[in-house]
């Protein structure tokens, strides 16, 4: 099935549970890891969109990752924060590709490291054609952090589409949670590189994963 638009321009019911079937069918095909790379000499060739997910360290990247794709062990879920060093690629049925970044903001990480990483990230941001979408994610617990704030900055500095998603909704009650989408909706709104549709997810529950999937199966090839 091929699809045009986002659940934020779906015009109808109809339109909008063609695609949510999109997105499914979509990451319940074939995905797996394909590549990783820790300088921007060792990315791997240009071919088809990209889609990243970037996000504070411990903010469940690889939790929502495995979710999306239906799989528990895609990416690597580390109890370490800041584990990760590096970008690896995944590629989905061949029709777009998921980036997984490391996480930034954990505060025992080394400053050269984090220096090293932050240069590459922004080269590969600014760089990388065929990236069409990063998705930035926010832990709906303690909503957003300075290091948040750098990440956003950096995303319109690069002139890169990103989109927010909040996780791990799950441990909030309705109120606190409608308070944090609130805030998040508003964030987005006083940026012009954010997309207009913010996603409360749960990578336990399952809450949000169909309409994420939808909205990244718009950017995925036929």
């Amino acid at each position: 099935m091929t699809v045009s638009g986002g659940l934020a321009e779906a015009a109808d019911e109809a339109s909008r549970a063609a695609l949510i079937e999109a997105g499914r069918v979509l990451f319940a095909g074939e995905a797996a890891f394909v590549h990783a790379a820790q300088t921007l000499d060792q990315l791997p060739a240009v071919r088809g969109p990209e889609v990243a997910f970037a996000g504070r360290s411990n903010v469940g990247k690889s939790s929502l990752l495995n979710a999306l794709t239906g799989r528990r062990a895609l990416a690597r879920v580390s109890a370490t924060p800041g584990r990760t060093k590096q970008l690896n690629f995944f590629d989905l049925a061949g029709r777009l590709t998921l980036v997984d970044m490391p996480g930034y903001g954990y505060a025992e990480a080394a400053k050269s490291v984090k220096e090293a990483w932050q240069g590459a990230m922004f080269g590969y941001l600014r760089g990388r054609p065929t990236l069409r979408r990063v998705v930035l994610l926010i832990d709906a617990r303690v909503g957003f952090k300075p290091a948040d704030e750098a990440a956003m900055t950096l995303l319109d500095e690069a002139a890169v589409a990103y989109q927010l998603v909040l996780t791990k909704t799950d441990k909030l009650k309705p109120p606190a949670l409608a308070a944090i989408a609130a805030t998040t909706a508003a964030v987005a709104r006083a940026h012009t590189a954010a997309h207009p549709l913010v996603l409360a997810t749960s990578a336990e529950t399952g809450v949000g994963i169909p309409e994420l999937r939808a909205d990244l199966a718009s950017l995925a090839l036929p």
